[in-house]
């Protein structure tokens, strides 16, 4: 994703970067080992999304939206249940028929998801924040992009403080697994 642009902006670009990465895994053979690695992409993406979302979305949505609070409380709810899948899916080999459905489950729910920030979320934001705030809270969202990890951790808080505090520690060991697992098989 190019960096630049204010929240909504960023959060949308990462929606269409999940859309194809689920377009690419629906266009691999159904065993075929490509949609292993393409899960895996899709994995550290929306892990990355949700905690940006987690950090800087909600708290700005709970303090600036009408009903603001409901309406973060709902979407940190769907993220719960889209974590569970993406450790169910991490378990899972190509070949087993589970990783199918779980691969369109997550689709669903994400697709859901998706709708609702873009088509009620979103336009509530833009609605009570200034062009300069929604800015300012597109660079945080790119920041926490960088710290966050990039596997589903279901213990840690999904909520700051306690989560600004933890999940930079997991999503460095994260990265470190990664760059592991990338030079042991390439």
């Amino acid at each position: 994703m190019k960096p630049g642009g204010d929240v909504i902006a960023e959060l949308a670009a990462d929606h269409r970067e999940l859309e194809d990465l689920f377009s690419q895994i629906e266009l691999q053979p159904v065993d075929h080992p490509r949609r292993r690695e393409l899960a895996d992409r899709l994995t550290a993406e929306l892990v990355r999304h949700t905690v940006a979302e987690e950090w800087h979305l909600y708290p700005a949505v709970r303090k600036h939206v009408p009903h603001g609070a409901a309406l973060a409380d709902k979407e940190l709810a769907d993220h719960a249940g889209v974590e569970q899948m993406l450790r169910d899916l991490e378990e899972l080999s190509v070949e087993d028929p589970r990783f199918n459905d779980t691969i369109a489950k997550l689709k669903f729910e994400v697709a859901s998801h998706v709708r609702e920030e873009e088509h009620e979320l979103f336009p509530k934001l833009a609605a009570t924040l200034p062009p300069e705030e929604l800015e300012e809270l597109g660079q945080l969202v790119r920041r926490a992009r960088e710290t966050a990890p990039t596997r589903p951790h279901l213990s840690l808080p999904n909520t700051p403080p306690a989560s600004r505090l933890l999940v930079p520690s997991a999503g460095l060991v994260d990265r470190v697994r990664d760059l592991l697992r990338t030079t042991s098989s390439g």
